[in-house]
């Protein structure tokens, strides 16, 4: 299960800087994928063998120029309620403010780890001076200068260290679904559809380490759960509804679950926040099924579905084999045909190439389009393996990995795509030498 780390604090301490270096370790990797929508306050860290996301608070908050105390109290409750572990960052230079002291007063009551990071310490004169916040009393902290990243390794040393080791006593091996999207696309609407009817079929399970709860559904011979996050929140002054609110209730679905199905609004069409969710599914390599929800509303004529799917494509180009199903919840239209349809993305997910016939298939690929070139350079693909990831990855083998470009790793993807079943999965493509 991922764990999500918060940065929080008042503008201008850094948090920026701090998330950009905390995640830049993983840029190189998660570029694999290309064409993921980078997200400026989201991303994936990578540290000693640990993968985990990182969101900085502060991008959510728009009137960032003169922030009140409201504000920036509603950011830390938001991460307190969403997140593993809290870093708090402050700056040397203007020492501790009132706006630290509110910060730290609600983080001192949290029982959660809180790392207090004191920004710009960026010699050894600041570096003493950085002592004076143990005034804040959150014992430990950790000058940092992010901008020349000194001192963050040991904050990420401690962040690691801190996370809770998963129980393992809940490895029922069925898939794990999480119902996504904007706030009033109806996603209550159907989850409603779907366990209304058989109250008695549900058995609640509360989730392990965190606060999600997973429903055991078993019905028309399907059985999985359905990973539903928002059932354990006590409705607080928190629940305007922010943008950066559901996107952190949406990250926290997304990594508990194995195939997610994003739910989009036919009458609004596929907005911005959407391909941003869809972005953060497949940075997370999950599948996804995406379901236009109240389809019983428009007007149709031949081509309705066709010319809306073909928008969604092209929003959410390159990764688009991927299913796309009108439904609707409130009149059960195809919410069976739904649960269908990512159990079957769930198997994809799941399936092992042989790797005689996925050399078969690139020998095929290299004859019809040899990579190009590069610099006078032949590029030669020797063999190819799926690695052993719990999700789709490939290595192909070749003397200049260094020279292969994203059109050819998109061409290869797609000679993948044709030949074995892997709608609504993303794939990693990873050329290395040989």
């Amino acid at each position: 299960m991922g764990n999500i780390v918060a940065i929080v604090g008042r503008p201008n301490v850094g948090k920026s800087t701090l998330f950009n270096r905390l995640i830049q370790s993983r840029q190189a990797i998660v570029h694999e994928s290309s064409g993921v929508t980078r997200d400026r306050h989201y991303g994936k860290a990578f540290w000693n063998g640990h993968e985990f996301s990182v969101i900085d608070t502060g991008g959510y908050i728009h009137n960032s120029d003169d922030i009140f105390e409201e504000e920036i109290r509603k950011q830390v409750l938001l991460a307190i309620e969403e997140s593993d572990v809290i870093i708090f960052v402050t700056d040397v230079e203007s020492g501790i403010t009132d706006l630290d002291q509110t910060v730290a007063e609600i983080l001192r009551k949290v029982n959660k780890p809180v790392f207090l990071v004191v920004n710009k310490a960026d010699n050894n004169k600041r570096f003493m001076e950085a002592s004076e916040f143990y005034a804040l009393g959150l014992g430990n902290l950790f000058p940092v200068s992010s901008v020349s990243g000194s001192g963050t390794g040991e904050v990420l040393d401690a962040v690691v260290a801190s996370f809770t080791k998963t129980s393992e006593e809940e490895v029922i091996d069925i898939p794990r679904f999480a119902i996504v999207g904007r706030p009033n696309v109806g996603k209550s609407s159907l989850v409603n559809a779907l366990l209304d009817e058989d109250r008695h079929i549900v058995t609640p399970i509360s989730g392990t380490t965190r606060d999600s709860i997973n429903t055991r559904y078993q019905k028309f011979g399907l059985d999985f759960f359905l990973v539903d996050t928002a059932g354990v929140r006590k409705k607080g002054k928190v629940t305007e509804d922010i943008e950066f609110y559901s996107v952190m209730r949406a990250i926290r679905s997304i990594e508990a679950s194995d195939v997610c199905l994003l739910m989009i609004d036919a009458t609004e069409g596929i907005k911005a926040q959407d391909i941003n969710i869809f972005g953060i599914i497949q940075r997370n390599r999950k599948g996804v099924v995406i379901l236009v929800n109240k389809w019983d509303l428009i007007e149709k004529d031949t081509h309705t579905t066709k010319s809306f799917t073909k928008e969604i494509q092209e929003r959410i180009a390159p990764f688009t084999d991927v299913p796309v199903l009108f439904v609707s919840a409130l009149t059960k239209q195809r919410v069976l045909k739904a649960l269908e349809t990512a159990i079957e993305v769930f198997n994809n997910r799941r399936q092992k190439v042989p790797t005689s016939r996925l050399n078969e298939l690139l020998q095929q690929a290299i004859e019809s389009y040899p990579p190009p070139a590069e610099k006078g350079k032949f590029i030669k693909i020797k063999y190819a393996t799926q690695l052993p990831n719990p999700t789709p990855a490939f290595a192909f083998f070749c003397n200049l990995p260094q020279y292969v470009k994203d059109p050819y790793k998109r061409y290869i993807e797609n000679r993948i795509r044709e030949t074995f079943n892997f709608k609504g999965v993303p794939i990693q493509i990873f050329f290395r030498e040989k």
